[in-house]
């Protein structure tokens, strides 16, 4: 069986020593969490992820979820117990606002939860996971009736909360649906139509379900201009807040599905069911990009918790296995033979993944911050400077978060050798699990194409300018250092190849816009990298700081400047070759007919 362990050395180093959160006692709800409050909390949700989600991963996963013939669902036993522990704990509430019941906590520490409850259950981690968008939307767009009605359950988890985008005529493209939304004499609205692909669209866990839906009113015009948001929930609520009767909606069916069995991926069924409108008509889709970007994120870094829950036990399997001799003689003779840890190749990819999983984890805590003083930081300059990075970075940590977690979690079942392929062992499951987010919440490569064609230019070039100037300056400052000189010299290479492939976009995409098509996904992993090289570059700079200052724990720093080295010499050289291929344009990849792909 599988084992995890919150990684929370790693993350207390990362919000303390990297971060520095005291810095930022100034921002509303930062000023009370003292460095005890973040260790408590960073230890206690580690805690609960692995002693209470973790050992439920995967007997939910042979278990599923089941349907019954009322529609009703069943999840795997023991997520109901858990749900009512992450409930009664206060979890939900972590970074929610204070207005509705929250505690008001930063959101980099919400960032580490997710991390810990998706690596030790990423199926259990999306119930709770998926209100959180729900809320978003609620909280940005909602009317205060709508708000007072609903969130206060759904911030403290007695009612959870969807997303009803997709249909089965659409998947990405959502000026496509057909589900329609009728105006009602008592302001409401009759919502019928088919989702499909709604995870937690129907469960056990609480006594409600609110669901945010897309839908068309009669009048509007089509494609993504004539699409509206409605809360509908599966009770109707009353006025004082009591479950009344049974609303028109059900779960028609459970997808079977390649992973992530212990979450109820629905086909939902709307039949005249009772809905309200979430802000303005026709313009659902502002409302959904809330939802969306939220869920993003969260996707993101459930992309780093599959890859660190495979790479925990990639490595404890390395450090045991015994198999073969060392290249350069044995480094056991007493023992039959070396452990696995003793091959370059084996060490590849575990120095892979450490470098990713560290790298990720720091980028994603950095940007749960970022969200914080978007949302909090008394100017606006600075509220808009943070805004732009959150805006950049979140296709680049949804996107390529997701595939370099799929890869790791593919390279850690592969040290397993054919052992890693049965699924007692479970490395299967985790590349089966991972595999999910490289698709939902806008599949990789659309990921590509909004950062390609939206962020880049979006006011002007600003967001990205910022970056490279960040990145910049940090590897100028870092040089001066010989310890970091390297690591920065090597990261500032690859801003520069950043740089070069971006105006190369500008100066070759607008006469074919299928050249930033072609280049998009190569720009995305281009842009992945050198995020992470900051992030490394930062990491490498405290650790320098903390072994001057005389740490005892000396081993973790160095070993944390052993992976900086190692990015810098692995993965910083592929921005190069992404950057060529990025210049090769569009005419081989659009040239053939149709039929070429055909089979003869």
């Amino acid at each position: 069986m599988p084992s995890y362990k919150a990684p929370t050395r790693d993350t207390r180093f990362i919000i303390n020593e990297v971060l520095k959160l005291e810095g930022y006692g100034n921002l509303p709800g930062f000023a009370n969490v003292t460095p005890d409050i973040v260790d408590a909390v960073i230890e206690e949700s580690g805690k609960f992820a692995a002693e209470v989600l973790a050992p439920l991963n995967a007997s939910g996963d042979a278990e599923g979820c089941t349907r019954a013939a009322d529609g009703s669902v069943t999840t795997p036993q023991g997520f109901k117990a858990a749900h009512g522990q992450f409930r009664e704990a206060g979890w939900g509430t972590l970074s929610a606002p204070e207005e509705f019941g929250g505690q008001g906590m930063p959101h980099v520490l919400g960032f580490a939860l997710e991390e810990y409850m998706s690596a030790a259950n990423q199926a259990f981690a999306m119930y709770p996971g998926l209100t959180n968008g729900a809320v978003s939307a609620l909280l940005a767009k909602g009317s205060p009736e709508l708000q007072a009605k609903y969130l206060p359950k759904m911030i403290a988890n007695e009612w959870l909360g969807t997303m009803n985008l997709t249909e089965p005529q659409c998947g990405t493209d959502l000026g496509l649906i057909r589900t329609k939304a009728e105006p009602q004499a008592d302001g409401s609205f009759a919502v019928t139509g088919t989702k499909i692909f709604i995870s937690a669209g129907e469960h056990d866990l609480t006594d409600n379900i609110i669901h945010l839906v897309l839908a068309r009113l009669p009048d509007a015009p089509g494609g993504t201009k004539g699409i509206s948001l409605f809360v509908v929930p599966k009770f109707l609520v009353g006025d004082d807040g009591s479950l009344g009767a049974r609303n028109a909606v059900s779960c028609g069916a459970i997808e079977h599905k390649m992973g992530i069995h212990g979450n109820a991926t629905c086909v939902m069924n709307y039949d005249g069911a009772t809905g309200w409108l979430v802000g303005e008509e026709n313009k659902g889709l502002a409302a959904m990009f809330i939802m969306m970007n939220a869920a993003r994120l969260g996707v993101g870094i459930q992309g780093l918790a599959q890859a660190e829950a495979a790479y925990q036990n990639g490595a404890q399997y390395a450090r045991e296995r015994r198999q073969g001799r060392a290249l350069t003689g044995p480094a056991e003779p007493g023992a039959p033979a070396d452990t696995l840890l003793v091959h370059p190749d084996v060490r590849r990819m575990l120095m892979d993944a450490k470098a990713f999983t560290e790298g990720m984890r720091a980028l994603a805590l950095w940007c749960g911050l970022l969200v914080d003083v978007a949302h909090q930081a008394p100017s606006e300059e600075e509220r808009d400077a943070a805004d732009d990075l959150v805006g950049l970075l979140t296709p680049v940590i949804k996107g390529y978060g997701t595939d370099r977690g799929f890869a790791t979690a593919v390279d850690m079942q592969q040290i397993w050798g054919g052992h890693g392929y049965i699924v007692e062992n479970g490395m299967e499951q985790f590349v089966r699990d991972a595999r999910i987010a490289m698709i939902y919440e806008g599949a990789n490569g659309v990921q590509a194409m909004d950062l390609v064609g939206r962020k880049l230019a979006l006011k002007g070039g600003r967001a990205i300018q910022a970056f490279f100037a960040l990145v910049d300056a940090e590897c100028a400052s870092a040089k001066e250092n010989e310890k970091l000189a390297d690591v920065a010299t090597r990261i500032e290479k690859a801003n520069g190849e950043l740089k070069a492939a971006t105006m190369w976009f500008l100066q070759n995409a607008m006469a074919n816009p299928n050249n930033a098509g072609a280049g998009a996904t190569p720009y995305m992993q281009l842009t992945g990298i050198v995020a992470l090289g900051l992030m490394w570059l930062r990491m490498a700079k405290a650790s320098t700081e903390s072994l001057a200052a005389g740490t005892s724990d000396t081993a973790f720093y160095e070993a944390k400047l052993t992976t900086a080295r190692y990015f810098a010499e692995r993965y910083a050289p592929d921005a190069g070759a992404l950057r060529r291929k990025i210049e090769a344009g569009a005419e081989a990849l659009m040239a053939l007919p149709a039929e070429a792909f055909e089979t003869a």
